[in-house]
């Protein structure tokens, strides 16, 4: 967070929201439209999740599965929420964000959580995944504006990964929450939209979809042969483990456990924190419902477009191939409107990442030694100097590097533990931190064990399909 002097109160940037400073303390609203004042963290989430996974991967499994499998997404980015809102009461409630949390449950390896070594080694994944991200961003602009020629060349890729490198770097430079959330809201909405104006665009063309399609796509069945896929589509759709544990640092930043204030014990502290944590799940499920209808309306697209021709593109070619069949069926207005809109649906995940992936690895590197957390100006400092260094890094490696395979199988593998580690984490500091006061009753509680399970289960079959 920015040093920067600001109002106690409010939805501006707080002094230090990792303090829990008396004096911050207020009174959460009780009405729902007073909560939606005090919504932001999960548009941030939102903006980390609408673009490579939804762009990408949920139109290939569309193409993959047709419709049949629509269902799905709504089953998979529901189970996942309930994760996502129990790190975020027990972030609340304890003030502390999810690294510091991992690092406390047992067992202890060398004097640190087994899990904030797992988050060491995912420095990995962070780097494989998000070059990948910015080098498919940089190829959408390529091929609407080359620079030098030949759209697909390393000149006019490279340039544009480097402006979408100096853009973000430029975003977050000054390291303040308000700013991060303003324009992530701002690409959500704008993503959100691009994905319904393109499923419409294609009615009234050979690829137009009915009522009866969607109808079909919601019977809960799983064609035979399409486990594999089913299993993919639940893994790789909704919050994954990065974005579940970067929640806690925005429910932190936006001022949520600094308005409760330190637990005191007391029932005046109790009934200020439910009524935060009840702001915390309005909001969580409002990016819910965002991040399903994108999900929904890509899986959509690969369903009516793709699938009756039996086209299953991967990476790239997933906008290279749409925009040519909408080049065709709609016009080459309807190519480019894809392109820019996938262009920036793609960078919104980048714009998104640097400052939930800074947040994290500067809170490794303290858990680690390499400073104090609980110093305002060496956090700082170095979360800047992070969020410079890692879209840097992200460049190079989505330029240079064409195919990491060695670091791609290592990212695969570790996510998937990262997946377990994550739900397993959430579970037993809920139980051992949270303060019972603030916690919902058994059928939450329920909901938590399920959506947890399907986690921990999603991680052990990506760990078996990879080897």
């Amino acid at each position: 967070m920015s040093t920067d002097a600001g109002p106690r109160h409010g939805t501006a940037d707080l002094v230090d929201p990792y303090a829990l400073d008396p004096r911050d303390v207020q009174e959460p609203p009780t009405t729902v439209r007073g909560r939606l004042r005090f919504l932001g963290p999960g548009m941030i989430t939102s903006a980390a999740v609408v673009g490579s996974g939804e762009l990408l991967t949920a139109t290939t499994l569309g193409a993959e599965a047709g419709f049949i499998l629509l269902w799905l997404v709504l089953v998979s980015t529901f189970l996942k929420v309930w994760v996502q809102i129990e790190l975020g009461r027990w972030a609340i409630s304890t003030g502390k964000v999810a690294v510091t949390g991992y690092n406390e449950v047992p067992p202890k390896i060398a004097k640190r959580g087994w899990m904030a070594w797992l988050v060491l080694l995912m420095f990995v994944q962070f780097l494989t995944s998000q070059a990948g991200v910015i080098s498919a961003s940089a190829f959408a602009f390529s091929s609407l504006l080359p620079i030098g020629g030949d759209p697909y060349s390393l000149v006019s890729i490279g340039t544009w990964v480097a402006i979408l490198v100096l853009i973000a770097i430029g975003i977050h430079i000054w390291n303040r929450y308000t700013v991060v959330e303003g324009v992530s809201t701002v690409l959500v909405v704008l993503v959100t939209a691009f994905a319904v104006i393109i499923v419409f665009l294609i009615q009234g063309t050979e690829y137009d979809w009915s009522v009866a399609d969607l109808a079909d796509g919601m019977r809960f069945q799983i064609a035979l042969g399409s486990m594999g896929v089913a299993l993919s589509m639940f893994g790789l759709t909704g919050v994954g483990a990065g974005e579940i544990t970067a929640y806690t640092y925005w429910c932190v930043e936006k001022g949520y456990a600094a308005w409760s204030g330190k637990n005191d014990g007391s029932e005046a502290w109790a009934k200020r924190a439910r009524g935060w944590i009840s702001v915390m799940k309005l909001d969580a499920w409002v990016a819910w419902v965002v991040y399903t209808i994108s999900t929904a309306a890509f899986y959509v697209l690969g369903a009516a477009v793709l699938h009756p021709q039996g086209i299953v593109p991967e990476g790239d070619e997933v906008m290279t191939t749409i925009s040519s069949i909408f080049s065709t069926a709609v016009g080459e207005w309807g190519a480019t409107v894809f392109l820019v809109g996938a262009g920036i649906g793609l960078f919104k995940t980048i714009i998104a990442n640097v400052p939930s992936l800074g947040r994290q690895v500067g809170n490794t590197l303290a858990v680690f030694g390499a400073f104090d957390w609980s110093d305002q100006i060496q956090r700082d400092r170095w979360m800047r100097g992070i969020m410079v260094v890692l879209p840097i890094v992200w460049g190079l490696l989505g330029t240079v590097v064409a195919s990491p395979l060695a670091l791609v199988i290592l990212a695969g593998i570790l996510n998937a533990v990262f997946l377990m580690g994550v739900a397993a984490s959430t579970v037993y500091l809920s139980q051992r931190q949270t303060d019972p006061a603030v916690k919902d009753g058994r059928a939450f509680a329920v909901m938590l064990v399920i959506s947890a399970t399907a986690i921990f289960l999603v991680g052990i079959v990506g760990l078996i399909n990879l080897f």
